[in-house]
């Protein structure tokens, strides 16, 4: 059975709900949509992805967030604050 992690990630005026399931297959949305097509820039992208990396689960666990609020490198500091604290609470 899979465990499932919530945790919000504030920057600027964004706001991240964030879902991480482990163990997963890497799939990362933001809003329904693709990690890399929601963001659109390689450096926003890495930057969201640091947290897993980090800890080396890049590809074991499932990434899910909903943000709103603020521009898109707001949301993208917003998702990787949220990410990381899912993670600190695994």
């Amino acid at each position: 059975m899979a465990d499932v992690f919530n945790a919000t990630g504030r920057r600027k005026e964004s706001v991240a709900r964030v879902r991480v399931v482990i163990p997963g297959t890497g799939k990362q949305t933001i809003n329904g949509n693709a990690l890399d097509a929601y963001l659109g820039r390689r450096n926003l992208i890495i930057q969201v992805r640091q947290p897993l990396e980090y800890v080396d689960m890049m590809d074991s666990v499932d990434v899910h967030a909903t943000v709103h609020g603020g521009g898109i490198a707001g949301q993208a500091g917003a998702v990787r604050l949220g990410i990381a604290r899912a993670l600190l609470s695994k």
